[in-house]
């Protein structure tokens, strides 16, 4: 069994920058491939980014390209998001989610083990 928490949301203006991390239970966390998602009513739930089991490969949505970056401590159990130059309509619920086999898909389907999610307001 695997647990992510996340943590780092909250409510922040637009151009504001802001890091997520997601941390995880488990001994394997360094072969598991890591991504972030993101919730709304009007979308659902869709892919943000993800990275692979070292970090060597990256995947992002083309909404968040050049704005977020992802990353991982595999010493720490840890991914990050950070996110900057956040603007309103990154405004969702962010969830991480652990993919135990398997690289970086975008579908929510594949995955393996999700957190409980952390609320993002980006304030116009």
């Amino acid at each position: 069994q695997v647990q992510l928490a996340e943590s780092g949301g909250g409510l922040v203006q637009a151009g504001e920058s802001l890091r997520l991390s997601c941390t995880a239970s488990g001994r394997s966390f360094s072969s598991y491939t890591m991504s972030w998602f993101r919730q709304t009513p009007r979308e659902g739930r869709v892919f943000v980014a993800g990275i692979n089991w070292n970090g060597g490969t990256t995947l992002y949505a083309d909404s968040v390209k050049g704005r977020f970056t992802v990353s991982r401590d595999n010493a720490k159990n840890t991914v990050y998001l950070q996110m900057s130059s956040l603007k309103p309509e990154d405004t969702a619920v962010y969830f991480c989610a652990a993919l135990l086999r398997g690289g970086i898909v975008r579908g929510t389907e594949d995955y393996d083990y999700w957190g409980q999610g952390t609320q993002v307001t980006v304030s116009s």
